[in-house]
C-alpha cells in the first residue's frame, strides 16, 4: 500500500511527464528531470535552443486552492533560482550560459506555459 507522499510523487511524477511531453512538442529538448540539490528540486531541465530552461510544475485539480501559476511565490521562486545556480555549478555552466524560468501550470485539463516566469 502506497503512503501518501508516495501518492503525491506519483501524482507529480505524471503531471511533470505531460509538461515535459508538451514541451518536447514545442521543440524543448529536456535535459534532466527532478534534479535534486541542497536547496530544492527543479521539476525539469530543458534547452529552448541556447538557452537552458527552468521549469516548474504545478499542479490543480479545482480552482478551490487557486491558480497552480499562483503558487509559485517569492520564497518558491529563490528556492528554485538557488537550485539553477547549484545545477550550472555542479554542470560546470559559465556565468555566461543563457538561462530563464518558465512555469507550467495544469488545472485539471488545462495546460498554461508562462515562458520567462520570473528571473
Amino acid at each position: 500500500m502506497k503512503t501518501d507522499a508516495q501518492r503525491r510523487r506519483a501524482k507529480g511524477a505524471y503531471y511533470e511527464q505531460i509538461a515535459a511531453d508538451y514541451l518536447e512538442q514545442k521543440g524543448y529538448q529536456i535535459v534532466e528531470q527532478n534534479f535534486c540539490a541542497p536547496h530544492g528540486e527543479l521539476d525539469l531541465i530543458a534547452k529552448d535552443g541556447s538557452c537552458l530552461v527552468f521549469v516548474e510544475v504545478r499542479y490543480r485539480a479545482t480552482m478551490r486552492g487557486g491558480h497552480p501559476l499562483e503558487t509559485v511565490n517569492a520564497q518558491k521562486q529563490k528556492r528554485i533560482y538557488r537550485a539553477a545556480r547549484w545545477y550550472c555549478f555542479q554542470r560546470g555552466l559559465g556565468e555566461d550560459m543563457a538561462c530563464r524560468f518558465d512555469v507550467v501550470g495544469i488545472l485539471g485539463e488545462e495546460l498554461v506555459h508562462v515562458e520567462n516566469a520570473f528571473s
